[in-house]
């Protein structure tokens, strides 16, 4: 039997580098972790030889559309095949001003690596994708701020996450109705202890008393939605969260 390959972006910390650790334990798998900075990213290597048949850390820069179709390559090479794309590498930007004060340097950063990323990652894989199986899946890592009825409601100060998100959300969708067979996914992790989080929240006081919960339960929930993800021809694409729960886009 073939083994389920996947590609994981931004998986040198946090969510990422939790999903390959619990991909890494699984029977008949094969992930590729993408890595801005291979060399630098000590975890992943260590999943790599702890599971050097299972494990490939892989250099990849969200919205570097080079290095994203060399990683391709490189899949097509060592394995023929990718079943599963998680387009996790994100950014938060700035959480700490008024709509009116976000320069538009921070907004075009923000989209560049949140919605550009995710979208040159599924033109790269998407014909090894078509390829390899008849529903292929491409998970896009998002967030309850990128809801429009819930996320701009947040008393947070956090437009470029918040819009980028709502954005990547619809290229989600679209790539639904564009590529029959696909199951798209957008995926909320929910309110996650990682690095990244931790800095948001010190910052930012009306977060002082968000309960977080550990990347190990995230993953967790997100892999067995993952896992079950279909395609609803009738219903559209969901916006589902780690627990199962959907979230009105």
């Amino acid at each position: 039997m073939s083994p389920t390959v996947y590609i994981v972006s931004g998986a040198n910390r946090g969510i990422g580098l939790e999903l390959v650790t619990q991909l890494s334990v699984r029977e008949n798998v094969v992930v590729f972790a993408g890595a801005r900075n291979p060399s630098t990213a000590t975890a992943l290597r260590a999943l790599e030889s702890k599971f050097p048949s299972k494990v490939h850390v892989t250099k990849l820069t969200s919205a570097d559309e080079a290095e994203n179709k060399a990683a391709i390559a490189t899949i097509k090479e060592l394995v023929g095949r990718l079943d599963v794309v998680i387009a996790n590498a994100g950014v938060f930007g700035n959480s700490t001003l008024l709509s009116e004060q976000v320069s538009l340097d921070v907004m075009r950063e923000t989209f560049e690596v949140n919605v550009l990323g995710p979208l040159v990652l599924f033109q790269a894989a998407w014909r090894l994708l078509k390829a390899s199986t008849d529903s292929p899946k491409f998970i896009v890592v998002s967030s309850a701020a990128g809801s429009i009825e819930i996320g701009s409601r947040f008393p947070i100060q956090f437009l470029p996450y918040g819009t980028s998100k709502a954005a990547v959300n619809w290229l989600t969708t679209k790539l639904h109705y564009e590529y029959p067979g696909l199951i798209a996914v957008s995926l909320n992790p929910g309110s996650v202890e990682t690095g990244m989080s931790t800095s948001v929240k010190e910052s930012t006081p009306e977060l002082a008393e968000l309960t977080m919960i550990t990347p190990e339960e995230s993953i967790k929930g997100a892999l067995g939605v993952i896992d079950g993800a279909k395609r609803d021809e009738e219903a559209g694409p969901k916006f589902l969260s780690y627990d199962g729960s959907v979230l009105p886009w």
